[in-house]
């Protein structure tokens, strides 16, 4: 009998695998799908202080292995998430879900993550410095380690629940900021948010996306995710969760190999709903193939040996 099971921050997970923030909604959409509660936990959709529209239409260009999004954190507001969309989640699924936030200031960060802090739903808070397609927040306090850790230290001055701050790819050095982040105590990290970029259309001759530029996210930025997490557990001692075009049990086991302690599968649950099942389910016979019978002890293996 293989062993599935993971610890984030004393937050226990039957298996690694967790949606990623913006990909699954709340969650309880997917329920008549399947039993969602054979997942690790949620990353649930991107809350801020204030509903958001979000950005232009259009918002989503095909790329090769991939896609450009420019959602733009579209969302009904904290309160609107706590008061009506967590109970929903709550009838259907019976673990810790994770809250995932953003914000144009410190003090907007700190007011959302003191909500969902004293919300009983709620396992682990995900501070999202790194969202692309917002201006005047998201990754502006992503892409300065002194400005991530100033958002790290006054949301952990105000909650009791573990902080992972969620960082960007689109700077020089990802382990600057993640240390940065460990040192103004920063439970754990999420990594990695999606890379900037965009298409043209030849016909209009203008950019595809209303927004100019995206995030690019899906199988293309996967070898990119990989790096960085390396490069991050290297540089830190707290949990990481790797995210960045996972979609399946292989690409996982990478992870937990380059040092992450649990997964986000983002972009694979737009083409293929089932894609986390899938997953959970390829688990134990990709472990028995690698000779691979407990998940926690091959976290950091590949820096190993």
């Amino acid at each position: 009998m293989v062993d599935l099971s993971v610890a984030l921050s004393g937050v226990k997970l039957s298996n690694p695998v967790i949606p990623a923030s913006g990909t699954f909604g709340f969650g309880y959409e997917f329920a008549d799908l399947y039993d969602i509660d054979i997942l690790g936990s949620i990353s649930l959709k991107g809350s801020t202080l204030k509903a958001r529209y979000g950005n232009p239409l259009p918002r989503i260009a095909e790329c090769p292995c991939g896609m450009l999004n420019s959602v733009g954190l579209q969302n009904p507001g904290v309160r609107a998430v706590i008061d009506e969309e967590l109970p929903k989640l709550a009838q259907v699924f019976h673990k810790p879900a994770i809250a995932n936030i953003s914000g144009f200031s410190i003090d907007e960060y700190v007011e959302c993550a003191a909500l969902f802090d004293a919300d009983p739903h709620i396992g682990l808070l995900e501070i999202n410095v790194s969202c692309p397609n917002v201006h005047g927040g998201g990754m502006s306090f992503g892409t300065d380690p002194a400005c991530a850790a100033e958002v790290t230290r006054a949301v952990k001055a105000a909650v009791k629940k573990p902080v992972y701050i969620k960082l960007t790819p689109n700077v020089t050095d990802i382990a600057a900021v993640a240390r940065a982040c460990e040192d103004a105590g920063a439970d754990g990290l999420s990594l990695i948010n999606t890379l900037l970029g965009m298409r043209i259309d030849p016909r209009t001759r203008r950019p595809v996306l209303a927004n100019i530029m995206g995030g690019l996210s899906g199988p293309a930025v996967f070898p990119v995710a990989l790096r960085m997490v390396w490069q991050v557990y290297e540089a830190v001692s707290v949990p990481i969760i790797g995210m960045g075009g996972i979609s399946s049990a292989e690409n996982v086991i990478e992870m937990l190999l380059a040092g992450a302690t649990a997964v986000q599968v983002g972009a694979a649950n737009l083409t293929d709903p089932f894609a986390c099942k899938r997953i959970i389910e390829e688990l134990p016979a990709a472990m028995a193939k690698y000779g691979i019978d407990n998940l926690t002890n091959i976290i950091g293996g590949a820096h190993h040996g």
